[in-house]
């Protein structure tokens, strides 16, 4: 088997936790745990190195910490963090398949995740999926593409917080 390349490193369940983890944030190993308590602490150290060495993410910081290093992880270039889009001009149609299948794996992993926890109640947590098609010229996506992506921005420069929830929003639209 090949060396993985930077897109299989981005693309992996948990790695994608990891990056979105850091959305403009900085964050010790140790806090990441405690945002990510599903993940086995052996793996998410390995995710955690794999992302490192791919340069997705960066060391900022090291504190001395009881006689330890505590090193502090941030994306540093978010862009460094999904996919350029000259290369995904290149994909091939297996490969474009491959993405969207990885992608898809990932919000239901999301979904199975809030699923398992006890209690939960789909109206009070705000869970919704819908699908709906729209008719649009160029001119008004473009309008309706910054539309949204202003309210994205404003939406994730929210820092974590009492009485925050994380919330996974996933966007997908297909031209007919």
């Amino acid at each position: 088997m090949g060396k993985e390349t930077t897109v299989d490193v981005i693309l992996h369940p948990v790695r994608m936790r990891i990056i979105q983890s850091l959305i403009n944030q900085e964050m010790t190993s140790q806090q990441i745990k405690e945002l990510l308590p599903d993940i086995p602490q052996a793996s998410l150290y390995r995710h955690i190195k794999k992302l490192l060495e791919a340069g997705v993410i960066h060391i900022i910081d090291e504190i001395p910490n009881r006689g330890t290093i505590e090193k502090v992880y941030s994306l540093q270039d978010p862009a460094n963090a999904s996919i350029d889009p000259e290369k995904l001009k290149n994909f091939t149609k297996e490969e474009h398949m491959d993405l969207f299948f990885k992608f898809m794996a990932n919000i239901l992993g999301e979904y199975e995740r809030y699923l398992n926890q006890p209690n939960i109640d789909l109206v009070r947590d705000g869970v919704a999926f819908r699908q709906t098609s729209v008719f649009l010229d160029d001119q008004e996506y473009a309008q309706f593409v910054k539309d949204v992506s202003e309210v994205y921005v404003r939406a994730m420069q929210k820092m974590p917080e009492k009485g925050r929830r994380r919330r996974t929003i996933a966007t997908i639209i297909i031209p007919e």
